[in-house]
């Protein structure tokens, strides 16, 4: 669930530019039909990272390069140039509601 103060356009932005599947529920609602996924359960650690109960939501890909190529085509702005995480090759980009996304490729 993401909450923006631009709902509309993220919603928009999600459809347009992200191309997910959705189903339209009436009244401007939109719910996303994603696709695979996976999640993992990272420590809290007092002065690394978030703090116990945060959540966060990341879309991965195959190729990052080639979706990146991809999505800045369509408009999308990118927060940072793809950076290797160890566990992965990670970029932020942004969405409409003014906060960003993290998009990886992951090596596993």
């Amino acid at each position: 669930m993401f909450y923006s103060s631009d709902a509309d356009g993220l919603r928009d932005f999600l459809k347009d530019k992200l191309n997910l599947k959705f189903t339209d529920i009436g009244g401007g609602w939109l719910i996303f039909d994603l696709p695979e996924a996976d999640m993992g359960c990272h420590p809290a650690e007092d002065g690394r990272g978030a703090p116990s109960g945060t959540h966060d939501i990341s879309f991965y890909c195959d190729n990052i390069e080639e979706t990146v190529k991809e999505l800045k085509a369509k408009g999308v702005e990118f927060t940072a140039p793809v950076e290797d995480h160890g566990y992965g090759f990670v970029t932020h980009f942004k969405v409409p509601g003014n906060f960003a996304i993290q998009l990886y490729q992951p090596k596993y």
